[in-house]
């Protein structure tokens, strides 16, 4: 009976196995929802971080507070020595000897580099001798080596080698307490800066040095033009650690009878045993100053040397403040309309 209901086939051609049924039914979709402005994607929550936030809150607001609070510290005495006089001039001493010895041991540093790196082995012996001497020897022992230094050679003399003299100093008038703290900090800072000299020169592309010599250009133009603007991404960050150092290896001067920072707050400890606490927070304070400008300094040298090699520059502090309030300001925006 179904075959008399279904449609007639023409003779010679085969019938589809399917022919004649309905078509299957699709399962009825779900209307869409319309997506509101409400709905958004919720970010995902991590209780453990913000608790360990608030342990870390806790223990700032702590610190902060025993700081603050402790009549052992002697704020009073604090404010009273902070920018006296004698503090001042022992910080002035301090900038000086930073100074003359970051500019001394970075071209010490960078001509023992560059003996080290070059084809000569007697170059390249005399500069490994001497960073391994140097970076060997504790610097208070070089200072105090320094200040007794006449005790070894009372004069000093230019002349003939071997023969001769032509001129002749007095070690004792020439070697003045900052002569004497600036040549040994000097002769420390350049075995370090040397190592990172040569660090940043070596991290330098080998095809950049190919494509300089390829060029025909002068050893000493491709050296001051090509491979070192380069290096100076490398060596900037490793040689601000060594100026930071250098800053806080300062207080050992005092020792050579130099009255730099420390030694000021040393001197003025001894004179007023009961204002010792508060002196060296002064001395912390002042410190912690001058490593952050040198910290800031870095940041922008680094940001300058980024040009070419980053796509897009690293923000400013500011930019970053910018942005995070904005931020925040948005978040807060969004949680009061929901």
């Amino acid at each position: 009976m179904s075959d008399a209901l279904a449609p007639a086939v023409p003779s010679g051609t085969t019938r589809p196995p399917d022919a004649g049924r309905p078509p299957p039914s699709t399962p009825p979709q779900p209307p869409s929802e319309p997506v509101t402005s409400a709905q958004r994607v919720l970010p995902l929550r991590r209780p453990g971080r913000w608790i360990l936030s608030a342990v870390a809150l806790v223990l700032v607001a702590q610190l902060v507070h025993g700081l603050a609070t402790n009549p052992f510290y002697q704020w009073d005495r604090f404010q009273y020595w902070f920018a006296r006089p004698v503090i001042v001039n022992g910080l002035v001493v301090t900038l000086e000897v930073t100074a003359y010895s970051a500019v001394l041991g970075l071209a010490g540093g960078i001509a023992l580099a560059l003996a080290r790196l070059s084809r000569s082995p007697v170059l390249r012996a005399i500069s490994w001798v001497y960073v391994w001497l140097f970076r060997s020897i504790p610097l208070i022992v070089v200072l105090l080596f320094l200040y007794n230094f006449s005790a070894l050679y009372r004069t000093l003399s230019l002349g003939v080698p071997f023969g001769p003299a032509f001129w002749h100093f007095d070690e004792a008038h020439l070697a003045t307490d900052l002569v004497i703290a600036v040549v040994g900090l000097s002769l420390n800072e350049a075995a370090y800066a040397a190592e990172v000299v040569r660090a940043g020169i070596l991290s330098v592309d080998q095809g950049q040095h190919e494509a300089a010599a390829a060029l025909g250009l002068p050893r000493r133009y491709q050296f001051a033009r090509i491979v070192f603007p380069q290096a100076l991404r490398a060596i900037v960050p490793a040689y601000v650690n060594q100026l930071i150092g250098l800053v806080k290896g300062t207080s050992l001067v005092f020792y050579v009878s130099l009255l730099d920072l420390f030694g000021s707050v040393q001197s003025m400890g001894s004179t007023y045993p009961g204002d010792i606490v508060p002196l060296l927070l002064v001395a912390t304070v002042w410190y912690v100053i001058l490593t952050s400008v040198v910290s800031v300094v870095q940041f922008y040298v680094e940001r300058h040397y980024a040009r070419g090699a980053l796509r897009a520059l690293p923000p400013t502090p500011v930019r970053r403040l910018r942005v995070a309030v904005a931020t925040l300001a948005a978040r807060v925006r969004r949680e009061t309309a929901a």
